[in-house]
């Protein structure tokens, strides 16, 4: 066979694989989603309330998307490292966070973030706000919250204050009552609520803040641990004779929590929009509202947009606190 008899034999048997392998492209762009296991990094320990309400979301997500919908703990670094690996994700859909908000809106202010807090994530759906709970453990003599700051003024330093981790919302408490009250408290952080517990009842530091949740309402209510004060808008249904972090003067500290979903940047704008729809139906039926109330949470929800401005509200709002009082983060 001659040179350009065997050229032409080769392009004919290269258009012919082409032209088969054009279907299956075809098939596969144009592949329903979902059309695998979505997986769900919950980016905080096992045991918290992230961990319950995570579990508690899945399994109606799941039904309602027809395919598993499997938990993933990627704990660290005030949920940061469970977020670097949503934004290293492929951007299908298949892979999604479940989250605070202060990895966007807290943590990238604080330290340096190894994703882009602005540009790395799609908001999908917020889904629930929780009070942050302020609690004195066996190692703390006192009965209020007034005795802790002044025994904090009495022994600087001798009072150690555990949360979450670095730059978390609790975090973002601690700082704020050390502004305001000047006063030197040594922060103790944790990679996540679950694991300060166990410490916290064995008395391995005198005081925490958590968010609520109905584990650590039971230590309160046998006496194991003591409400001090929360960060909500009011006084919680659970604990009516706690005041909140306002009420005790403290209203840049009063804060809670609001947790939400997040896929990576680039996923497809129809899935994005799905995922909202079905989130927000969820939250809206009792089954998931049970849930969360049982866990002290109150649900969310809202649109794409309304999820958008919230976090760029609270960034705003970290920026300048932190501007304000960048000493007290250690």
């Amino acid at each position: 066979m001659t040179l350009p008899l065997l050229r032409r034999h080769f392009l004919q048997r290269i258009g012919f694989a082409a032209a088969c392998a054009l279907p299956q492209l075809s098939h596969a762009a144009s592949s329903p989603w979902p059309n695998r296991p979505v997986r769900l990094i919950v980016v905080y320990p096992p045991g918290g309330v992230s961990d319950g309400m995570a579990r508690a979301l899945a399994e109606p997500l799941a039904q309602s998307l027809g395919v598993p919908v499997l938990i993933e703990h990627r704990a660290g670094a005030g949920g940061s490292l469970g977020m670097d690996a949503l934004a290293r994700a492929t951007p299908d859909g298949h892979a999604l966070a479940f989250s605070a908000i202060s990895p966007l809106t807290l943590h990238p202010l604080l330290a340096r973030a190894p994703y882009d807090p602005l540009r790395a994530f799609v908001p999908v759906a917020s889904v629930m706000r929780t009070p942050v709970l302020v609690v004195g453990t066996p190692a703390f003599s006192g009965r209020s919250f007034a005795e802790l700051i002044a025994l904090a003024r009495r022994q600087p330093g001798a009072v150690r204050w555990a949360t979450s981790g670095v730059a978390t919302i609790g975090h973002m408490v601690l700082a704020q009552v050390r502004l305001q009250s000047r006063t030197d408290i040594t922060h103790i952080p944790y990679q996540g609520g679950g694991p300060q517990l166990n410490d916290a009842l064995g008395g391995q530091f005198e005081v925490l803040s958590t968010n609520v949740a109905a584990q650590q309402l039971q230590y309160i209510e046998s006496g194991r641990l003591q409400a001090l004060a929360v960060g909500a808008p009011a006084r919680i249904e659970a604990l009516p004779a706690v005041p909140t972090l306002a009420e005790l003067g403290y209203e840049k500290a009063n804060r809670d929590s609001l947790f939400g979903i997040f896929a990576p940047a680039r996923t497809p704008a129809a899935v994005v929009q799905r995922l909202n729809a079905e989130i927000n139906r969820l939250l809206q039926g009792d089954p998931l509202r049970a849930r969360l109330r049982e866990a002290y949470n109150l649900p969310a929800g809202g649109s794409l947009e309304d999820f958008a401005q919230e976090i760029a509200a609270d960034r705003r709002r970290n920026r300048a606190l932190v501007a304000g009082a960048r000493a007290q983060f250690d």
